[in-house]
């Protein structure tokens, strides 16, 4: 099914039938045990979560899994609507009636959690139901939550997903995969999907033959984690290896060996985005053990010399390199100065996804801070990006961004007025970027109030260049220097 674009959560996205477990699950009356109950039994859920996966069922498609006999369909009808409603006590229900949840329809399909980059994290376990055309209720989707539902075929969906049609989850992905390669009978690998390391790299393939790996990295709050990215499907390259932990290099390799070896594919180099450390912490070990190249720019290039990274060979922009597979993709490298001046973004054009590193996020926001970061230029390169035609933006921080145009100008808009609320100070006579944070950002966490300072001051670089405020008083312009 789709679910509505006004969700906050994967909003837009195509997903199977599910949602939050409610405290009264635990007290509906249910009959059997699941298909697959050891290995359901070893995944540490609680017992509730077959009566909430057929209530939801339930809920979202009117399909009432039960022991008991039905009442008649106007009475299922009115449960239904009282449900969606929140008014509806759907264990007392049930007892009134004499009917229990059957719980021995389903068969334990794995525990997924959902990965750290996500600001909203569920711990979910997936349960498959066989629904025969013979039974006298078929699914229907009523408009709200869901914008539409479908019976497809497995087959069918995977190729959607393969076109750019739809949007999926990785477990939503996976768990096609194996329906398309083995029907039901793909259960049992299905059941082996359980979350024992939930916070562990895997990786994330938002888009075909682009995986996001999310890393634990030395970044700033509130991300945690930066993204490196696996491209290919025969030539593969690695995007921002952004982190140097012995732990993290080696769930890293583990990933890099399994993807390749399934691909039968090589590791062909190493491409980053720019110079900060955590987006390059681990680029010179994975250099080192697959024996390849590091790509930059290079003004980033000159950033980490003298660092013990070797950047072999470099990128000016403009460069279109097609990386051959049983999907090729086709890689335009974008110079995009702003946060850093050596900064790069890299759009495939088949699925029009733009990895974007840090000049967007969708987490926090973005640091422009002099004298390598220019609030002009990046400005000028958030326009360089919105005239690419991008559908998704997987960033270097957080997850996939759909409506990317909508969200580069998001990004412009939001920068623009702040810099409004600094010229605005400005001529009111406050010259210092510090006593400007409260009237342009409101309340601050005191540890974030150096940086917003260096936001101000950057807005006022831009402002002096474009001759609103003139030219910035000697001590000012000197800080432009100095860095954080």
């Amino acid at each position: 099914m789709k679910r509505s674009e006004t969700l906050r959560f994967m909003g837009g996205w195509h997903a199977f039938l599910g949602g939050r477990l409610s405290r009264s699950d635990a007290e509906a009356p249910t009959s059997g045990r699941p298909e697959g109950s050891e290995a359901y039994a070893s995944s540490g859920r609680p017992a509730a979560l077959p009566a909430c996966a057929l209530r939801e069922l339930f809920e979202e498609a009117g399909i009432l899994a039960v022991t008991g006999t039905l009442p008649d369909a106007s009475v299922v009808d009115t449960a239904r609507s009282e449900l969606l409603a929140g008014s509806l006590d759907m264990a007392g229900w049930l007892r009134s009636r004499g009917l229990a949840f059957d719980v021995s329809r389903l068969a334990f399909a794995g525990r997924w959690v959902t990965p750290p980059l996500s600001p909203i994290r569920f711990d979910a376990t997936f349960f498959l139901l066989e629904w025969p055309p013979s039974e006298p209720r078929q699914p229907s989707v009523l408009p709200g939550e869901l914008a539409s539902g479908e019976w497809i075929a497995a087959r069918h969906a995977l190729r959607r997903w393969e076109a750019g049609d739809v949007y999926l989850a990785q477990p939503t992905l996976e768990t096609i995969r194996v329906l398309a390669s083995d029907g039901p009978a793909g259960r049992a690998r299905l059941s082996r999907s359980e979350a024992h390391e939930p916070d562990g790299p895997r990786p994330i393939e938002f888009r075909p033959g682009i995986r996001v790996i999310p890393l634990k990295a030395r970044t700033l709050p509130p991300a945690t984690h930066t993204n490196a990215l696996l491209l290919g499907t025969g030539d593969f390259v690695l995007v921002d290896p952004g982190t140097d932990s012995p732990d993290g290099l080696r769930a890293l390799s583990g990933i890099v060996e399994r993807e390749l070896g399934t691909a039968a594919g090589r590791l062909r180099g190493i491409w980053l985005t720019h110079h900060h450390s955590d987006h390059v912490a681990g680029a010179e070990a994975v250099r080192r053990q697959w024996c390849v190249p590091i790509w930059a720019h290079a003004s980033t290039a000159a950033h980490l010399a003298g660092s013990g990274i070797h950047v072999e060979r470099r990128f000016g922009g403009g460069e279109l390199v097609t990386l051959a597979g049983t999907r090729e993709l086709r890689v335009r490298v974008l110079h995009t100065p702003g946060h850093a001046s050596g900064h790069l973004c890299f759009f495939e054009e088949g699925s029009r996804t733009l990895m974007c590193g840090d000049m967007l996020t969708a987490t926090g926001s973005v640091v422009i801070n002099p004298p390598d970061g220019n609030m002009a230029d990046y400005l000028e390169s958030l326009k360089i990006l919105e005239s690419v035609g991008a559908k998704v933006i997987l960033p270097g921080h957080g997850t996939m961004v759909r409506h990317a145009g909508r969200a580069i100008r998001a990004a412009i808009r939001h920068r623009t007025q702040r810099e409004e609320l600094v010229f605005q100070a400005w001529m009111n006579g406050v010259r210092e970027p510090e006593a400007m944070l409260d009237s342009v950002y409101g309340e601050l966490d005191p540890a974030a109030r150096p940086l917003a300072a260096r936001q101000a001051l950057a807005h006022l670089e831009r402002l002096a260049s474009l001759g609103r405020i003139g030219r910035l008083p000697d001590a000012l312009a000197s800080r432009l220097g100095e860095g954080l």
